[in-house]
């Protein structure tokens, strides 16, 4: 241990009294879907929200059903303290379009996204198959078909 280090150890010591703290939260931003239908419908989800510990902002955008909680939280605790406001919530389901492969998947389109969203879908192998199109003029003429000359 060099100096440094031996200093940062001993600054956390006594900074904390001897005793280890807890891990830091990571600022991030949870996204959720909530039924909204008014304005009431959105203020009272908005002040839930806005009560709960390390929030730094709330945003909604009611006509795609959409809440940004911004802040250090947790998105189980933002999840819990959304559904307490009596309202259907779910962590939001939706991904750009362009991030999809096949976004006309039978799980990724839903008709209920907002515009230019579909829903998340995990990639695995078996979702669909993908199929080479050949030009049929190529391989006619190609050096490895022993019937190319026949057309010439």
């Amino acid at each position: 241990m060099g100096v440094g280090g031996t200093l940062e150890y001993l600054t956390d010591l006594m900074g904390s009294g001897g005793h280890k703290h807890k891990k830091k939260k990571q600022l991030q931003t949870v996204e959720l879907k909530v039924r909204m239908d008014c304005d009431g419908c959105e203020l009272k989800v908005k002040k839930a929200l806005s009560s709960l510990s390390g929030v730094k902002s709330v945003e909604i955008n009611r006509k795609q059903q959409k809440v940004s909680v911004t802040g250090y939280v947790e998105p189980n605790k933002v999840l819990k303290k959304a559904k307490s406001t009596g309202k259907r919530v779910e962590i939001w389901p939706y991904v750009p379009y362009n991030l999809v492969a096949q976004p006309y998947m039978a799980q990724a389109y839903d008709k209920k996204a907002p515009p230019g969203y579909v829903r998340k879908v995990e990639n695995t192998g078996t979702t669909g198959t993908m199929t080479r199109y050949e030009d049929p003029y190529t391989a006619m003429f190609s050096d490895e078909n022993p019937n190319a000359c026949s057309i010439m």
